[in-house]
């Protein structure tokens, strides 16, 4: 059904008809060089960005500092820091915007200008984006320098070395910019800048620790102060309230960056973040001068360290950044919302954190074990527990993430990956313990001291993870290798294991998502394009339902259960004298496995079959369907569709065909931000069901129509189901009629974007030979408003009448209207009244299966108003 926020789709294995994807002198390499165009276009337009960047490059050749060189006298001369300013060098805030120290900061810098400086410019003009420019460089210096300062005067460490530094970088007004820029954009993209703006900088700040580091978080601060400032409008103060499925993106991205700053730390060689102190997430081998304090004498301190040298120096050195891999990986499989993804990553945490409280545990009862003897064993003491305590702190803000967002991730792998995927890495897992322990054995001969079996065994736990691991938690269970054989197989053993590990999930992850019966969807499928169904049919192919076949297989049922009711999703479909029988036989399939039929959505046929069984009937839709044939928009009740279409033509607006899968990204991601717009604003769920969501869309069988502009803009979007005929079609393969889902428009866009693309896609389908156009149900709206005498009509109606304000069903019952439709009622049959609160409890969840409670206060609220 259509509703003005939801898409539509499904998996499909059946080639549809193909649209255009691409306007006409778009194709091969000219559509290339058109995509690489539009890429560089914004650059042209945005002067300030340019000039900055390149006055960073000019300054850099002339001082020499792109090569690496200090340039310690530039730098003192412009760098900001605690030492600057207490000198009395006011202007060094400012200055600091047209300089780098070394080739990876100015690489680092002008891509960040160049990502957010057109952008802003093109959104906030030229001058804006100057003045804003300066403010949170020298802002966003003085904050950072300030924080950095207060940390010095209250004794912590890291503040400390900080306050000894000069930094310069334009990272610091980019960062600024940006977050000011977020309040500008839709809501999708607000939600992701400010998020990546605030988690990416904290991460290196945290992790590398540099002063520049901290500045950059700093202007960030800035940026999103002054943006408060600017934009003071509830609207755009409110935290965008995030879709399901946007919600997935955003964990997905939180989990990603904390990998990535640990990863990132270890370009550096001298970074020092307070959470980089203990070689955990991600390990390095050790230096000179620890491997010459271990070999000061003989002795099997020597050996390890020798042996973890020669690690590093391997390609098994990519142990060292195996849990950032793993939850990178993991973090692909939660922007997929997999429930197996969510569990591995939630289990991964609770293991991280254990180890560090029995590491914890371990320091408070063995402190001789990590500190010195001496006079300040005390105080090491106290470094190692802090330290300690701070590096549990990211894994335990991951955990408390993905438990309170646990709802989210509710998708699942089929069966038989799961299977796969356990037999891969349970199979790898044995075959490198066996080869451990059964070759070492055989090799006990090239381990100091020679090898036992239980040694062997009791070691096993240490070869899967990175060398630093083994002091802290398996110290001297594991025997130390000291010749060949023995120093492959503690190289290797671990490496290819999550070599397989990582591979094998990232595989599993990346597949569609799995129905519980990928055989009975894809016999469904066959059935409907076959012997087709109704205007509403297609909605069978969506994930999440179940399918009852006939005994001879000519008709079948889609539905799915909510508590112990059997909701279908309109009429069975088929051979069409099958049909009728398909409704009694459902109700005894339901029966006999102690569930309650609800036939929801259906039309006049169906109710009929369930009268003669007694049952009861409400109307719940109104289908609204358009002929073909004759179709012409002439004549006084057409003047509205007319307008629209002369004004899209005199504003450059064209209707574009694609299918989503294979649209230019550029088109999809303005049709995601315009899908999150909704949603965000209104801070209300999504509905599903027979109500679709982006996840339905992403089908190849689902035709959209776009409204682009002359600037490639979107201005709204439509979704087409294909609607098949007995025998499959009128001619060629292709659908009798097509019916409307998805149905969104920008807030900002063309204003009369629906009427002129459901009347250019009414055109398209006519010249194609469709028979009709359906623009679907809209739920709890009727044509006849004439008053019921069934107290349950009348309940509907009122509700329809107090979601009109949220939703707008009855308002897009009345959109419809202009294009003067054939009304085609649909109904809820239910065969026992007394069933109708558990029927509407059901009914409730599969519109709104992620309710939360604070959606639901929300939503009464509204209602309420």
């Amino acid at each position: 059904m259509s509703t003005p926020e939801g898409p539509a789709g499904a998996a499909a294995t059946e080639p549809a008809p193909r649209p255009p994807l691409a306007p006409p002198g778009e194709r091969g390499p000219l559509r290339w060089l058109r995509a690489a165009e539009r890429a560089f276009a914004p650059v042209s337009h945005a002067p300030v960005t340019v000039f900055l960047v390149v006055a960073l490059w000019a300054v850099g050749l002339f001082t020499g500092s792109l090569g690496g060189g200090p340039a310690d006298r530039l730098l003192s001369d412009v760098g900001v820091g605690v030492p600057a300013l207490a000198e009395g060098r006011w202007w060094t805030p400012l200055t600091s915007i047209l300089w780098c120290s070394g080739i990876g900061n100015y690489v680092g810098s002008t891509l960040l200008l160049l990502l957010i400086g057109p952008a802003a410019e093109i959104r906030m003009g030229s001058v804006r984006t100057a003045v804003l420019l300066v403010v949170g460089q020298v802002l966003g210096s003085l904050l950072g320098t300030g924080a950095v300062k207060v940390g010095e005067l209250a004794g912590d460490d890291w503040p400390t070395a900080l306050a000894q530094e000069l930094t310069a970088t334009p990272g610091i007004a980019a960062c600024a910019v940006g977050a000011f820029l977020s309040f500008r954009l839709s809501a999708l993209w607000r939600r992701r800048l400010q998020l990546a703006l605030i988690v990416f900088p904290l991460m290196l700040a945290l992790y590398v620790g540099h002063l520049q580091d901290v500045l950059r978080f700093a202007g960030t601060v800035v940026g999103l102060a002054l943006g408060a400032l600017a934009h003071r409008d509830a609207h755009r103060l409110r935290v965008p309230h995030a879709s399901h499925t946007e919600g997935r993106v955003l964990v997905a991205l939180a989990v990603a960056a904390s990998a990535l700053g640990p990863l990132i730390a270890t370009l550096y060689r001298d970074a020092l973040g307070p959470f980089d102190v203990l070689d955990l997430y991600v390990s390095g081998g050790p230096g000179p001068q620890e491997i010459a304090d271990a070999c000061a004498g003989p002795g099997p301190d020597c050996d390890r360290v020798r042996a973890q040298d020669r690690f590093y120096g391997s390609p098994a050195m990519l142990m060292g950044v195996a849990i950032p891999l793993l939850l990178l990986v993991l973090a692909e499989g939660l922007r997929r919302g997999l429930r197996p993804a969510w569990r591995i990553a939630v289990a991964a945490h609770l293991v991280w954190l254990g180890l560090m409280a029995y590491l914890l545990s371990d320091i408070t009862a063995h402190p001789g074990h990590y500190v010195l003897e001496g006079s300040d064993a005390v105080d090491r003491k106290a470094a190692m527990v802090q330290a300690v305590v701070e590096q549990a702190l990211l894994p335990l803000f991951v955990l408390v993430l993905l438990l309170g967002t646990r709802r989210r991730f509710d998708q699942h792998l089929g069966r038989a990956a799961v299977t796969t995927l356990t037999g891969v890495m349970g199979g790898t897992l044995l075959l490198c313990c066996a080869a451990y322990v059964g070759v070492g054995y055989a090799v006990r001969d090239q381990f100091a001291p020679d090898a036992t079996f239980g040694r062997l065994v009791a070691g096993l736990p240490a070869q899967f993870l990175p060398p630093s691991y083994e002091p802290l938690f398996f110290r001297g269970s594991s025997p130390v290798p000291v010749g060949g054989t023995a120093l492959s197989l503690y190289e290797y053993c671990g490496v290819v294991f999550w070599v397989v590990a990582l591979v094998a999930l990232l595989v599993a992850f990346r597949r569609p998502s799995v129905r519980h019966d990928a055989g009975a969807a894809a016999r469904a499928r066959a059935l409907l394009t076959t012997q087709g169904g109704g205007t509403l049919s297609y909605l069978a192919m969506w994930d999440g339902n179940d399918y009852w076949f006939t005994a001879d297989g000519r008709a079948a049922v889609a539905y799915r259960v909510r508590s112990t009711v059997a909701l279908t999703t309109g009429d069975p479909f088929g051979v069409p004298s099958a049909r009728g029988d398909a409704v009694e036989g459902f109700a005894a399939f339901c029966d006999e496995h102690g569930l309650t039929p609800c036939f929801y959505s259906v039309t006049a046929a169906t109710k009929a079959r369930t009268d003669a069984f007694g049952w009861s009937a409400v109307q719940v839709a109104e289908d609204t369907v358009v002929p073909l044939p004759d179709l012409a928009f002439t004549g006084k009740k057409w003047q509205d569709v007319r307008t629209a279409l002369n004004k899209a033509k005199k504003q450059g607006i064209t209707a574009e065909w694609h299918v989503f899968p294979e649209a230019p990204l550029d088109l999809t991601d303005q049709i995601r931000s315009i899908s999150e717009e909704w949603v965000a604003d209104k801070g209300l769920p999504e509905m599903g069901f027979t109500l679709g969501g982006l996840a339905e869309l992403d089908d190849p069988h689902v035709r959209c129509l776009l409204a682009v502009d002359e600037r490639r803009t979107v201005h709204g979007v439509t979704s087409w189901m294909p609607v098949h005929g007995a025998n499959g079609a009128y001619d060629s393969g292709q659908p009798v009629g097509w019916t409307l889902d998805f149905m969104r428009r920008r807030s900002d866009g063309f204003r009369g974007v629906m009427e002129f693309l459901i009347a250019s896609a009414a055109l398209g389908f006519q010249e194609e030979g469709a028979q009709f156009l359906s623009l679907s149900g809209a739920p709890l709206a009727r044509a006849d408003a004439a008053e019921s005498t069934a107290a349950l009509q009348r309940l509907l109606d009122y509700a329809g009448r107090a979601l009109e304000p949220v939703y707008g069903f009855r308002s897009l019952l009345h959109f419809k209207a202009k294009f003067q439709p054939e009304y085609h009622p649909m109904y809820m049959c239910y065969p026992d009244p007394a069933a109708l609160p558990s029927i509407t409890r059901a009914i409730g969840k599969a519109y709104l299966p992620h309710l939360s409670a604070a959606q639901g206060v929300r939503l009464m609220r509204k209602l309420a108003a």
